[in-house]
């Protein structure tokens, strides 16, 4: 979906919860009483574990001649209904702009892909940090006029530069963290600070390959595919809810050197679908998985 234009009067409310009859006729009488066009609604049952899930965009224009609802108006009236049936809810303008933040150590194939399809208007949000544990990528932040940070880590400074990455972070409102291969495992103190909002892309199609070196253990065992996964960051390692993934057919002629060129392209396009999806308000977590819609 194009970038909305910072003064857009469009929205997404996503809902979630357990599934019992009407839930789509209470969401839609919601936005039709208060006057409100609807533009895009999806919704989805996992009748195994009996949720129900919702996408709605919505326009907040009312019908009287073009006002804009009261956001304040909007979010009771939402919440009113919620309660009624239950529902975990969030409520996405698109003039509120999300504040992304990139975390990245040497490696510069996702920080780049991800620079670029902003500046080309493909990310619905604002990228005004980018953290490091190392200097190497300073030159591209600069290119981009991006603040860089370096937070140096060792086993006896994690904890306290995780306390000044959390304070930065919190410094520049950042709704969003994308570990665009930052080869450091996040504490309990950060994820804590950023409940699925932490995405992270691991080089194997997991939960295949887990851990350090994913394409050197693919070439181990010989395999004909190797992928990309972007999930959110959790406490268990590379056991995340999962947003996106993708493979690419490898052979036997390929060296550890050829898989890790080849997968270079699979973790950019995987980590920015998952980005874009995140920013655009499409992804809902349950169970440790995500309904993502279309």
């Amino acid at each position: 979906m194009p970038t909305p234009p910072k003064d857009s009067t469009t929205a997404t409310l996503l809902v979630s919860c357990d599934d019992r009859p009407g839930l789509v006729a209470a969401l839609s009488q919601l936005l039709f009483a208060l006057g409100l066009n609807i533009l895009d609604a999806d919704q989805h049952t996992d009748s195994v574990a009996e949720k129900f899930f919702q996408r709605i965009r919505f326009d907040l224009a009312t019908g009287d001649g073009g006002s804009v609802i009261d956001e304040k108006t909007l979010e009771g009236a939402i919440r009113e209904v919620a309660d009624r049936y239950e529902m975990e809810w969030t409520l996405r303008l698109d003039r509120d702009v999300p504040q992304m933040a990139i975390f990245v150590s040497k490696t510069d194939h996702c920080l780049y892909d991800l620079l670029l399809r902003h500046r080309s208007g493909e990310l619905h949000c604002d990228i005004p940090l980018i953290v490091s544990n190392h200097p190497d990528l300073e030159p591209i932040a600069e290119q981009f006029g991006i603040d860089y940070r370096v937070y140096p880590i060792t086993k006896e400074t994690k904890a306290d530069q995780e306390r000044r990455e959390i304070e930065l972070l919190k410094e520049y409102e950042i709704d969003l963290v994308v570990m665009a291969r930052y080869m450091q495992i996040l504490s309990e103190q950060m994820i804590d600070a950023f409940p699925m909002r932490i995405i992270n892309i691991h080089h194997s199609f997991l939960p295949a390959f887990q851990g350090g070196k994913p394409y050197h253990q693919a070439y181990g065992r010989g395999v004909k595919r190797i992928g990309a996964t972007a999930h959110y960051a959790t406490l268990d390692l590379d056991e995340g809810p999962i947003i996106e993934q993708d493979v690419v057919r490898v052979s036997h002629r390929d060296t550890p050197k050829d898989l890790v060129r080849k997968g270079r392209d699979v973790e950019r396009t995987v980590l920015s679908r998952a980005v874009s999806w995140h920013l655009d308000g499409r992804v809902l977590v349950y169970d440790n998985k995500t309904v993502v819609f279309d």
